[in-house]
């Protein structure tokens, strides 16, 4: 059966009403976006998928997990939108499947020291308990493995800076992406268990996050603060840290009813569009459509596909079309101009440079595949064509 056959039975199985009906907050529903978007993120998966180690369960060569992980998140949130099952394997073989289900993983030896890394991590795991739920599985031992790791994570919070969780477990550095993912972990998480310490932590975190001088006269986030004065270290605002605090208070307006936390994530999320496109498309400072100067890094060149994916994320929360009618046109964009710009069509491969034709540039890695995959489902819920 072809993948858009699956999708047309999928939505004929929903009876046409739009939503999925499991116990699950945080769970991605069928939307009416654009179905090109849909057609290229099929397409991009199955080029993803092609650097797929199935000894290793990764997609990295060296073990690069974090992004791995992201990578695993993209590809269930597909599966999870279309209704295809081409992927399964992730969800029980992958190297973060196969930790979760083993009982006797030690997560406190299994996990590295960056906190942000270990966030991924339970992101990934949620999706994959989600796509379990749908498919009549068990999603236990991922929700437990998530679960461990929330809980390892927030023994990192001190009263340092006036508050905050610290990059890595060696305390030197308090900066924007781990507490916004903090805050996303800790409302999404309260919305799908109902523990009041999430929630109190999710309160907590946007409180330290909204005066920590973090956010700049733009409007975004810096990457951090200064280790010895805890004031804005005026470093580079990456495209993800201001895609994660809007998903984050889109969890905690859900949680809390208080709408004003979407109006909070919209100041960012609009700043973005404002300040970090070129020709009304996203582009990080190290961009470079020719081969001239240092380009993005490992870590960078996904930066991009996480803002998208975060903003669907927050257009779940929030669910209000008028809110995802403003975004619309925007992720319509950035789905047609990777397939125009940043695709080899040839090989499917999809590279880092998404806001001009590539000159010799563009970065071309299972990064920049699984960043162009995570812009096509957003666009493909909630994109225009």
């Amino acid at each position: 059966m072809s993948e858009l056959l699956a999708l047309v039975l999928y939505i004929a199985t929903l009876g046409l009403t739009g939503s999925i009906c499991v116990s699950a907050a945080f769970l991605p529903i069928l939307n009416r976006g654009c179905s090109q978007s849909l057609e290229h993120a099929l397409a991009a998966a199955r080029r993803l998928h092609s650097y797929y180690d199935k000894d290793r369960g990764m997609y990295s060569e060296n073990y690069y997990q974090w992004t791995d992980s992201n990578a695993l998140e993209d590809v269930q949130n597909l599966m999870l939108l279309s209704g295809s099952d081409a992927y399964r394997e992730t969800s029980e073989s992958s190297y973060l499947a196969r930790a979760a289900l083993d009982p006797g993983t030690d997560w406190n030896s299994w996990l590295g020291k960056y906190n942000d890394d270990t966030q991924w991590h339970v992101l990934s795991l949620w999706r994959m308990s989600d796509y379990r739920r749908t498919r009549g599985s068990d999603p236990r031992p991922y929700l437990a493995a998530a679960e461990r790791m929330y809980d390892i994570i927030s023994a990192h919070w001190d009263d340092e800076c006036g508050g905050g969780l610290w990059w890595t477990t060696e305390h030197t550095y308090k900066n924007a992406i781990t507490n916004e993912q903090f805050l996303l972990l800790s409302a999404a998480g309260y919305l799908r268990n109902h523990n009041q310490t999430y929630l109190d932590n999710a309160n907590n975190v946007w409180q330290w996050l909204r005066h920590s001088g973090m956010r700049n006269h733009q409007g975004l986030f810096n990457d951090g603060l200064n280790f010895t004065s805890c004031h804005n270290n005026g470093q580079t605002t990456w495209t993800y840290n201001q895609g994660l605090v809007a998903s984050g208070l889109g969890a905690l307006s859900a949680a809390t009813g208080d709408k004003a936390l979407l109006d909070e994530a919209e100041i960012t999320l609009d700043a973005t569009i404002n300040h970090l496109t070129t020709n009304g498309i996203l582009r990080e400072t190290c961009d470079k459509d020719t081969n001239e100067g240092k380009n993005c890094d490992g870590d960078q060149q996904i930066f991009k596909g996480l803002w998208t994916k975060h903003l669907m994320y927050y257009l779940e929360f929030a669910n209000e079309p008028h809110r995802a009618q403003k975004y619309s046109q925007f992720l319509g964009a950035q789905s047609a101009a990777i397939y125009r710009h940043a695709t080899n069509t040839t090989s499917g491969d999809i590279g880092s440079v998404w806001y001009t034709p590539n000159q010799a540039g563009s970065i071309f890695s299972y990064k920049t595949v699984t960043s162009g995959l995570a812009a096509h489902i957003a666009a493909a819920k909630y994109g225009a064509c």
